[in-house]
């Protein structure tokens, strides 16, 4: 079993940055691949980011390629979510997410467990 517990949403002004971390107690976790998603009302939950175990391999929605970068320490037992040049759209209770896989998944049902999801508002 993995708890997962996000921590630093908020408000921020279009062009702003946030960073959002996920701490993960329980099983050990650089066993598993960790990801970011997000979800806004009335729709189905959005792949945003996934690392693998030791951090080597990452990979990106389109929609944030070049503006956020995932990260992990597992010392810390944390991943991490820098969210730059942020944008109204990126407006979404953000979730992460863990797999116990070597490789990650865009898809939401391959993730094993989940964490309660950050308030992430970006205004114009």
């Amino acid at each position: 079993q993995v708890q997962l517990v996000e921590s630093g949403g908020g408000l921020v002004q279009a062009g702003g940055s946030l960073r959002l971390s996920c701490a993960a107690s329980g099983a050990a976790f650089s066993r598993y691949v960790m990801g970011w998603f997000r979800q806004t009302p009335g729709k189905e939950r959005e792949f945003v980011a996934h690392i693998r175990w030791n951090g080597a391999v990452t990979y990106y929605a389109d929609s944030v390629k070049g503006r956020f970068t995932i990260s992990r320490d597992n010392t810390k037992n944390t991943v991490y979510l820098q969210m730059n040049s942020l944008k109204p759209e990126d407006t979404a209770v953000y979730y992460c997410a863990a797999r116990q896989y070597y490789s990650g998944s865009y898809n939401q049902h391959d993730y094993d467990y989940w964490g309660q999801g950050t308030q992430v508002t970006v205004s114009s």
